[in-house]
């Protein structure tokens, strides 16, 4: 089968077109033959083992795939890497069916990103009716659901931030209430004044660095910040406990992985997100479709910031 390995870590320059075998199902997993695969940014960092979670070599990377088992069924799966190939091995438990009327696109939209927007707001931010949320890369895969399910989940007010103004006239086209300029230099007033004059409830934030700091800066009386990545790869100013007490502010941290096994937090919200893209009330943005042979260069584009919404690798091109 045709498959995309690395043989060392590295940059997008070690993401290689090989041959290789098939992999063969172990006990509680599928054979998926694979038509999408998706591509995170999280891929990134485990190209370059920077991840939360230790890479071996050599590898496939690849969590998300879409395609058809040996029954046929047509399934939507995260994978333990391996997603970059003709054919994936995948846990059974982590494979959902796509129901018609949804795309491969969209489906590998909602099972990382989708997932990630859904548990940010819900179980980490706890979102309540009428509060404000700062969705920061807004037109990016999660942050595009995330600001159409935050106006779902009953936010006051969405502000969006992205770096340039096409990214923002599409989270507005989204739902966002208002979109600014994603730069440090002057973020924490941006938002303020994106507020009205006062100081946010609740900011996604994915970024790290001075976006971080200005982020935190930002957080009313009872806020909280979620983190979920750390874009730039900066880390942000150590944040002391007399920061947080002293305005009743939290920092939740956030990694999906720690959903997959628990009740409740996988199939059920997995199978409300198909089913509000089905219907329409949720639209996955794909931003970007590259064949299989063109993986490095997807990872050049999304690591450069020239792309929205999420990212597809064709595997049958």
């Amino acid at each position: 089968m045709r498959a995309i390995q690395i043989t060392e870590f590295g940059g997008p320059e070690v993401l290689r077109q090989v041959e290789l075998p098939a992999p063969e199902a172990q006990p509680g997993h599928l054979l998926v033959e694979v038509s999408s695969a998706g591509i995170n940014f999280a891929d990134t960092h485990t190209v370059e083992d920077s991840y939360l979670s230790r890479s071996t070599l050599p590898m496939v990377p690849g969590a998300e795939v879409v395609g058809r088992t040996a029954d046929g069924r047509r399934v939507v799966a995260l994978a333990d890497n391996g997603g970059y190939a003709e054919v994936a091995a995948v846990r059974e438990y982590l494979a959902h069916d796509v129901p018609e009327g949804v795309s491969d696109g969209q489906a590998l939209a909602l099972i990382v990103q989708g997932l990630t927007a859904w548990h940010l707001l819900r179980t980490s931010a706890r979102i309540a009716a009428g509060e404000s949320v700062v969705v920061h890369a807004a037109a990016g895969g999660t942050g595009s659901l995330a600001v159409q399910l935050a106006k779902s989940f009953g936010a006051g007010r969405v502000i969006a931030t992205a770096s340039t103004k096409e990214k923002r006239d599409l989270a507005l086209e989204l739902g966002a209430d208002i979109a600014v300029d994603a730069d440090a230099e002057g973020m924490k007033d941006r938002l303020v004044e994106a507020n009205d004059g006062k100081k946010v409830d609740i900011v996604l934030e994915m970024t790290g660095g001075p976006v971080f700091d200005a982020s935190l800066a930002a957080l009313a009386p009872f806020g909280r910040l979620v983190t979920y990545g750390m874009a730039s790869r900066v880390p942000p100013t150590p944040v002391q406990a007399a920061q947080l007490m002293g305005r009743s502010r939290a920092v939740v941290g956030f990694w999906l992985m720690h959903c997959l096994g628990r009740p409740g937090m996988y199939r059920e919200p997995m199978a409300e997100l198909l089913a509000m893209t089905a219907d329409g009330r949720l639209k996955p943005q794909v931003g970007g479709v590259y064949p299989l042979a063109d993986a490095a260069r997807a990872h050049e584009d999304i690591r450069a910031r020239r792309t929205h919404g999420k990212l597809i690798l064709d595997v049958t091109r």
